[in-house]
């Protein structure tokens, strides 16, 4: 599937319209709900097709899907590349072996952070530091949609790029095509 017909098929699924609270506490009448791309498993394909193709462009050992989202992500990848992945919890388990990372990522190993959607990157961001406090090396970061809201700009504060699929502005002008 090429990009623009990719753009039209995540903006037909995953498009939905309201009043909506971001992760960022912004609110939004538009939201793009991420499951409904991730849960699919042609988009899902499509995407990590094209995924794929961004990440041609990093150098890292392995990729690190952010809890939740980045984790589907990062396993598709994976299976796709033979890569290995890890997961990134929001805060260590409380229990067992009281991970941050799951997955036998070892410190030294450069990771590629894989996420969802990136709004101001607040997680990310903190995400990345906890990484980095660890061990891990990070310098860029992969997503699906940025919704150029300040999430790049952020990431870039810390030294690490950001590499989208999309843009806000590209989905909806798939969106205003296919409607």
């Amino acid at each position: 599937m090429n990009r623009s017909v990719l753009a039209h098929r995540i903006a037909r699924a995953s498009r939905l319209s309201g009043q909506f609270r971001l992760r960022s506490g912004k609110t939004s009448n538009v939201y793009w709900d991420k499951y409904r791309f991730e849960s699919d498993p042609v988009l899902l394909a499509a995407i990590t097709d094209q995924l794929l193709q961004l990440a041609a462009h990093c150098t890292f050992d392995r990729y690190a899907g952010l809890e939740l989202g980045g984790v589907p992500l990062a396993t598709a990848l994976s299976l796709r590349s033979g890569v290995p992945c890890a997961f990134v919890r929001k805060k260590p388990k409380e229990y067992g072996t009281c991970n941050l990372v799951e997955g036998g990522a070892q410190p030294g190993e450069r990771l590629l952070v894989v996420e969802d959607v990136i709004t101001t990157a607040g997680q990310v961001v903190a995400s990345v530091r906890a990484l980095r406090e660890l061990g891990f090396e990070i310098t860029d970061v992969l997503c699906v949609i940025d919704r150029e809201a300040g999430g790049r700009e952020k990431l870039a504060e810390i030294g690490c790029k950001l590499h989208p699929l999309f843009t806000m502005r590209e989905l909806e002008a798939a969106w205003n095509q296919t409607t």
